[in-house]
């Protein structure tokens, strides 16, 4: 995500870094392409033009001229003003009754319905038990959508049918989930292509009887300003708590994530990163901004190994790492387990300094991982073990059992001792952490 501006930031500051002493010309050349390149994201003018005047005036101070490393200096007041219009401090998402509501909104493509399910697994993973309420009765798709999500996340959905007006449905859900002992009632309200008065008057009317601690109003983030258009709209008639981005995984210039907060007053509160039902994940200020700026973003990279932490894998994994005794076996098993955190490109993303680009060549998506696979099932457990005794007729046998060609089998190497090589910066990063770090 955000991959063109970081690009961009990165030039600035290496243009930045090129000056012994940086000098008020420096900066005003700094913050032009800074402003050039938040433009080109899409980031709202307003957004910019606040942001820009703030970092120079910051910049411009007697003490960061006169600092031994201004660049640094520079940096770090780009990442408190990106932090400031970001959101300051990360929104809590905090559900207390029993059962809570939580109202989903949005227009219809933004990902909602998807959403809902994704926010589910989400609440599921802190103890809780939610009930999704199927509630866009216009678009029969939504309702076998819902429950389908529902299936694969082993979440019961409550879909009377499309027979029954919105506020009926939402008294009965609420009916249900008591007598089931469900502690969250999500709903999924219907959406349009386009804001209307019909769509803000059932809205109210769901609000009304759910009265929900949590109301979400779900953006599509590839829209960049025209999200932040609905967003205003939405907060005009509809006193929603939060955000939700989606598709951030896409193609998005960041505009979206850069401008609705300040814009239309209210926080981000969860990002989708992905299409799958676990690519869903808290929205913090200070760890985008880091993102974005090729600070990295160790602090969700944790949580997310966490949630596949297995302690004695890890002391295992560490050991073999220490001994140099890693082999190919190893190397696919943590791959696997690397790719069950999310995309890989991403999870790279997260390491400070770290290009996703560079540290895998050819990239380890579905089709690459599962030729990786093929390839290492191909060797026998002497040459997984001693991969430096793999020669060229080797090479060969190992490229026609697993239906691939010699050049992918030597890829595969040279991914193998990249991956070494990582690991060990990985584990260097986990042993400034307050929990071990592991690919597990």
């Amino acid at each position: 995500m955000f991959q063109d501006l970081s690009e961009k930031f990165a030039r600035v500051f290496k243009e930045l870094r090129g000056h012994g002493k940086v000098r008020e010309a420096h900066i005003h050349g700094a913050m032009k392409e800074v402003r050039r390149a938040l433009l080109e994201a899409d980031v709202n003018y307003k957004v910019v033009k606040g942001f820009i005047s703030n970092v120079s005036e910051r910049a411009l101070g007697q003490k960061v001229l006169d600092s031994i490393t201004p660049d640094q200096q520079i940096i770090k007041i780009v990442h408190e003003e990106l932090v400031k219009i970001l959101g300051s401090e990360p929104s809590v998402f905090r559900l207390s009754g029993s059962p809570s509501g939580v109202m989903v909104c949005g227009l219809q493509g933004a990902g909602k319905t998807s959403f809902t399910a994704k926010l589910a697994v989400h609440l599921k993973k802190k103890g809780r038990s939610p009930l999704l309420v199927a509630a866009d009765i216009y678009r029969p798709a939504a309702v076998e959508q819902l429950e389908v999500l529902g299936r694969e996340i082993d979440t019961p959905v409550f879909a009377p049918g499309t027979g029954l007006p919105v506020a009926e449905i939402v008294r009965r859900a609420a009916a249900e989930a008591k007598k089931s002992f469900r502690d969250t009632i999500i709903v999924d309200t219907a959406g349009r292509l386009h804001i209307d008065g019909e769509m803000m008057a059932e809205l109210s009317i769901v609000k009304d009887i759910l009265r929900p601690e949590e109301s979400l109003l779900v953006l599509d983030s590839m829209t960049g300003q025209e999200a932040v258009n609905v967003a205003r709209e939405f907060k005009k008639e509809i006193d929603f708590t939060g955000v939700v981005l989606t598709k951030l995984d896409g193609d998005t210039r960041g505009g979206a994530a850069l401008s609705v907060s300040s814009v239309a007053q209210v926080p981000i509160k969860f990002v989708c990163v992905g299409e799958k039902t676990g690519d869903l994940e808290a929205f913090y200020p200070d760890r985008m901004a880091g993102r974005i700026l090729g600070m990295g973003d160790v602090l969700s990279l944790v949580e997310k190994a966490q949630e596949t932490l297995d302690e004695k894998m890890v002391k295992e994994l560490e050991g073999k790492l220490l001994k140099e005794s890693f082999t190919l076996e190893d190397f696919l098993d943590q791959l696997q387990r690397l790719k069950k955190m999310g995309p890989v490109d991403q999870i790279l993303g997260m390491l400070p300094g770290l290009k996703a680009k560079n540290a895998l060549p050819s990239g380890v998506g579905e089709k690459e991982m599962k030729k990786i696979e093929a390839i290492i099932q191909s060797m026998t457990p002497l040459e997984r073990r001693s991969p430096q005794l793999i020669g060229g007729s080797r090479k060969r046998r190992i490229a026609n059992g697993s239906g691939s060609s010699v050049q992918d089998v030597n890829r595969l190497l040279n991914q193998f001792q990249q991956m070494k090589k990582m690991m060990k910066r990985f584990s260097k990063v986990a042993g400034k952490m307050p929990v071990s770090f592991p690919f597990s």
